[in-house]
């Protein structure tokens, strides 16, 4: 069965089908690097994970590239603040990003350009652009004439004629009422200090929507399959990408558009003024696990707005204690009987979760279907009615769902191979009787992050989430 997914630019549900057979070629587009990413940010970068994943779980190969922005006028002006060269400043938040990426679980995507590494290549998509008449320059600043792309406003759905042009505009970031002419190039002024390229078109350096059009159609080609982003970049920045790709080449763009929705903090928008906002390593701070992050910011369906609250991450703390209790005591269980029910459980959680993500990635009844799945496979194995086969059979499942959910909690051997050794050192002092130090290395190991549990089979450890 193929998914389907809904497509910003025709605002309807639609039968994925990629171009080329069983590979799909997808852009995402990623963090302007002046600043930690805020979890808003993690929120579509975990849309676009659960994409991915599932995409790969339903069979294709997928390939995928997440730009890095690292010109434009946020990091100029951030780095000119510092009095440090901009590529030193956007370094250290790269690496913050990709450390953050790393802990929620986000698959690495194929590539990840860096702007400033594609000077060329957009300095000859505005050549061409200029040649065809799409763009004009005053005074080494290149502009993209909007009047003569007749389509332009297809993907926002805005009626250009019905809303008041402004002036030419040269931020890199504008409104939605601002339907205007937009830079391609921007001639250096003493505004951007040292921060330029001498290039064929001038010295200067290029506008933030280039650099996506550019980049994405070096890796991907003229047309791809998806391009996904935050519903705020809909308007004007991918707009402007369809603008400027269409009228250098030709050719359609992109094939489906997928946008997420807003998120919000205890009910409002997420702001510095709200006293609300939030970076993933604030979250940590707060003792809260990662991957409780990634739970929450997945479990709403991307296109709806998801409203984060502490007492919703409690709760997906909750439901990531019962999942993955589930499934390293499934490990753990030695088989009974069966009553042949078993499969049946297997096989409709799968085909459950597979339909429900199949309808636009409808996460929450895909969730649904694996909560049940736990509760019944948990019934049978208190009945005695669960083979080995069966357990084995449960096992895999979980993995297959866990492929595309990525909440299972990974043990890190050189880690644990401690956390055993001071468990072998807790078993001997109650040996001794001497459950003074017994007791001493469980709080030394509850300071850990290591919870422990004594069992009939011996004592047990897992991570507090």
């Amino acid at each position: 069965m193929l998914p389907k997914f809904f497509n910003t630019l025709t605002r309807t549900k639609e039968e994925f089908k990629p171009l080329e057979d069983n590979h799909v070629r997808m852009y995402t587009c990623g963090p302007t690097v002046y600043d930690f990413a805020h979890i808003g940010n993690f929120r579509t970068f975990l849309f676009e994970d659960l994409l991915r994943r599932y995409l790969k779980f339903k069979g294709y190969k997928v390939t995928q590239v997440m730009n890095l922005t690292d010109i434009d006028d946020k990091t100029i002006k951030s780095a000119m603040a510092k009095k440090i060269p901009l590529g030193e400043f956007t370094a250290f938040y790269k690496r913050a990003f990709f450390e953050d990426i790393d802990k929620l679980g986000i698959e690495r995507a194929e590539y990840y350009p860096e702007a400033t590494a594609h000077i060329p290549e957009m300095v000859a998509m505005i050549k061409q652009l200029h040649e065809k008449a799409y763009a004009y320059v005053i005074d080494g600043n290149y502009y993209y004439s909007i009047a003569k792309f007749p389509e332009y406003g297809k993907l926002a759905h805005l009626d250009i004629a019905g809303l008041k042009a402004g002036v030419r505009i040269a931020a890199d970031e504008y409104e939605k009422e601002s339907v205007s002419d937009f830079a391609l190039w921007k001639a250096w002024d003493e505004n951007d200090g040292d921060i330029y390229w001498e290039t064929e078109i001038g010295k200067g350096r290029p506008g933030w929507h280039i650099e996506c059009s550019a980049m994405s159609m070096k890796y991907l080609g003229e047309t791809f399959d998806i391009h996904t982003g935050g519903v705020d970049n809909m308007f004007p920045h991918h707009e402007n990408e369809i603008a400027q790709s269409e009228g250098a080449n030709g050719k359609k763009f992109v094939n489906f558009w997928l946008h997420s929705e807003h998120l919000l903090v205890d009910g409002i928008k997420m702001s510095k003024r709200y006293n609300n906002y939030y970076t993933l390593r604030d979250i940590l701070d707060k003792g809260y696990a990662a991957v409780a992050v990634r739970y929450i910011l997945m479990a709403t369906n991307y296109r709806q707005q998801l409203n984060f609250t502490f007492d919703g991450l409690v709760s997906a703390r909750n439901g990531l204690e019962r999942y993955n209790d589930f499934y390293a005591n499934l490990k753990d269980y030695s088989g009974g009987q069966t009553s042949g029910e078993g499969k049946s459980i297997i096989e409709r959680m799968l085909k459950g979760f597979e339909d429900a993500l199949d309808d636009d990635l409808n996460i929450s009844p895909a969730l649904g279907e694996v909560f049940d799945f736990i509760r019944d496979i948990n019934r049978l194995k208190a009945e005695g009615l669960l083979s080995r086969e069966e357990r084995d059979s449960a096992l895999n499942a979980m993995e297959r769902v866990d492929s595309v959910l990525g909440f299972l909690i990974k043990k890190k051997a050189e880690i644990d191979a401690d956390i055993e050794n001071l468990i072998k050192e807790r078993t001997e002092a109650k040996k001794r009787r001497d459950f003074a130090a017994a007791d001493g290395i469980r709080r030394k190991l509850l300071d850990m992050g290591i919870i422990l549990e004594d069992t009939a089979s011996g004592t047990k450890w897992k991570r507090k989430l």
